[in-house]
């Protein structure tokens, strides 16, 4: 569900619905809407979303189940770096059967 995206996006990235809202440029309100699920954002501010969480908008939609990261801009090297960090941490992480 987009609204519960929205929600976890924005705690994982340690922002408050005001502090998203003003990088957002829309108010608290609107964020919170949102997150209620009392208004849909529209196509162009769900792009935005996705640009500013580093995400597809099918991972808002709920489309996908995972995240992406858009390594675009990156040298070759920096996204392998990327890929080793990530590697790591899947590989340090618990699984969650033997948590």
């Amino acid at each position: 569900m987009l609204s519960k995206r929205i929600r976890e996006l924005r705690k994982a990235s340690g922002l408050s619905v005001v502090e998203l809202g003003e990088k957002l440029s829309v108010s608290k309100q609107t964020v919170s809407n949102w997150e209620n699920n009392n208004v849909m954002p529209s196509i162009e501010m769900l792009e935005r979303l996705a640009d500013f969480f580093n995400v597809k908008t099918d991972y808002l939609l709920c489309r996908e189940s995972h995240r992406c990261i858009n390594v675009g801009e990156l040298t070759p090297e920096e996204a392998a770096h990327i890929s080793l960090i990530v590697s790591d941490l899947k590989n340090s992480t618990p699984d969650k059967e033997s948590v």
